[in-house]
């Protein structure tokens, strides 16, 4: 029996004590420590009241980017925390100009849609159009295709690093080289590559890149990030900002002087409870290591598509382990009802349209909960189990 060294973590996620968690690619497990921290929060709001802005909390947006940068081969001062990704893009969207030509947007079928909600809604109010490139099979993206559409008119290319639906791994370092030679910029979603995925920014060539603690870093809701690179963000400068951007915050100028470095791509006044809680996740994720985090991320994955495929199970994930993200989506019959009679058993997964049940193992996951998910399954498509749920509404996760 091959000792698995990454398990010495379990402890320090309460939850994997009561629950078989599979489903970090949507919250990861909360560390142990994290109630401290939001203790250590509410203990110096109610003995330092607003002394504690000067105290740290108005530095939080970029302390606790410079925890988040070594997980982007990013240097410091370098990535900035905001609320939501959705945001962060939205940042990314107003800093361009879209006219001398370079009027065109790409994206992808495939990326998550509150990313593409914001770019249908203000990117034509801009003057920019949107061309979106399809899938061919709704798992994975033809980068011949992608490419295809980058061209002389491209402004920015706005796509995923990793594929929410189906995990795929696109090969973003190709789509990068070839936007630079076009004369655009790039900007990644990284939600659901940070911390199962290694993640290099400069290897990658991307412009920008966002992404949130939420899922596999495992620092819960309100942490995300944005990073921009220094010798683009040195030319370019968000439309939608506010006071904490402002290179003299405290002078109240009527006039925006942007900061310089990540301190120009905050907002308004930060949310401080969610930046107290965010770094916990990312400390160990950085102790445990990514190479090995992503090392087993594939043995299980492989484990996974094995055990649905043994059962005959359509599977919603790319067959290629080196295209493979954390996660593996796949149908069975029922999948919905199945979804809501495995969280009844205390097996956490998700369940998504066209995908089918998600099941997202992460660095703290036994082998052995793998089998137990599946062989659960078996048995409650056997005992018709699913039929209690016929009319439930779906848990949101």
């Amino acid at each position: 029996m091959t000792l698995d060294p990454l398990l010495q973590y379990r402890e320090q996620f309460p939850i994997l004590g009561t629950t078989t968690y599979l489903v970090s690619n949507s919250l990861g497990a909360m560390p142990a420590s994290v109630p401290d921290r939001l203790a250590e929060y509410a203990e110096q709001w109610a003995t330092r009241g607003v002394r504690a802005w000067a105290q740290g909390w108005w530095q939080m947006p970029v302390a606790v980017g410079d925890e988040i940068a070594p997980l982007l081969g990013a240097g410091p001062g370098e990535v900035a925390m905001v609320p939501t990704v959705t945001m962060a893009q939205a940042q990314v969207l107003s800093a361009l100009d879209y006219g001398g030509g370079r009027d065109t947007i790409v994206m992808s079928e495939l990326d998550f849609p509150s990313v593409r909600y914001v770019y249908d809604q203000l990117a034509t109010r801009l003057g920019a159009r949107i061309v979106v490139v399809p899938s061919h099979d709704g798992v994975g993206m033809d980068e011949d295709a992608l490419i295809a559409a980058i061209d002389e008119r491209t402004r920015l290319v706005a796509i995923s690093h990793v594929l929410f639906r189906s995990a795929y791994v696109v090969d973003v370092a190709r789509v990068c080289a070839h936007a630079h030679r076009m004369g655009a910029l790039v900007s990644l979603d990284a939600y659901h590559s940070v911390g199962v995925v290694p993640v290099d920014v400069e290897a990658i060539g991307a412009d920008f890149l966002t992404g949130g603690v939420l899922k596999w870093l495992c620092g819960g809701p309100g942490g995300c990030f944005l990073w921009v690179r220094p010798s683009v963000g040195a030319t370019v400068a968000p439309a939608l900002t506010g006071w904490q951007a402002h290179r003299q915050p405290f002078a109240f100028d009527a006039e925006m002087s942007y900061a310089d470095d990540a301190w120009r791509w905050l907002g308004g006044t930060p949310v401080v409870p969610a930046l107290f809680a965010a770094t916990a996740g990312p400390q160990i994720i950085r102790e445990a290591g990514m190479a090995a985090i992503r090392e087993k991320s594939l043995r299980q994955t492989t484990r996974l598509i094995a055990l649905a495929d043994a059962r005959g199970f359509k599977v919603t994930a790319p067959r290629d382990p080196e295209r493979r993200g954390g996660t593996v989506a796949f149908d069975v019959p029922h999948a919905r009802e199945v979804a809501q009679a495995l969280l009844a058993r205390e097996i956490i997964v998700d369940y998504r349209p066209g995908a089918g049940i998600r099941v997202a193992p992460h660095f703290y996951t036994t082998d052995a909960e793998l089998d137990d998910a599946v062989g659960a399954i078996d048995e409650i498509l056997a005992r018709e189990e699913w039929a209690r749920y016929t009319h439930d509404r779906p848990v949101v996760t």
